[in-house]
């Protein structure tokens, strides 16, 4: 009895080990690209602490955004949007979301006004590309896609 109860525990735990398995062995994800660069993972990853450290505040610890976001604040400013695939972020290109991020939205936008910063001499242009990767690297398929063709339709890879 002791021999068969073994057996079966050991088959239970082979599968479990499989399935284990199996699973991170799934396909790699896409590696993520910013401005026609691959983007390593450890840049990635440096740049999740980053937007946590200067956007989560903002845009939310998930991306989320502010909440009512799509609502104009009582000054008229809009609060700020989500950057996960819920927003608008995925509609812009690389070399657009790198200057608003640098210049803030007035900076591209003359005369508009945002309570976006500009972080231009605050993070350096190697720390905007990390956080934006970050970024980027959390959107589903579908939403990547749909990025690079703007990407590529403005010449700028994917």
């Amino acid at each position: 009895m002791r021999i068969r109860l073994l057996a079966i525990a050991v088959v239970a735990v082979s599968g479990l080990a499989a399935a284990v398995g199996a699973e991170t062995r799934q396909a790699a994800p896409e590696p993520v690209t910013f401005l026609g660069q691959i983007i390593a993972p450890k840049q990635v990853a440096l740049g999740e602490a980053l937007y946590a450290e200067t956007c989560a505040s903002c845009h939310g610890a998930d991306l989320e955004g502010a909440p009512d976001w799509r609502r104009r604040n009582a000054d008229g400013r809009m609060p700020a949007p989500p950057h996960d695939e819920t927003g608008h972020t995925w509609h812009h290109s690389d070399r657009d979301l790198f200057n608003i991020t640098r210049l803030g939205v007035g900076g591209v936008v003359p005369g508009y006004e945002s309570d976006m910063p500009a972080y231009q001499g605050v993070l350096s242009d190697r720390e905007i590309i990390e956080i934006l990767a970050f970024i980027k690297s959390t959107w589903p398929e579908r939403q990547r896609a749909a990025q690079a063709r703007i990407n590529e339709r403005e010449g700028e890879g994917s």
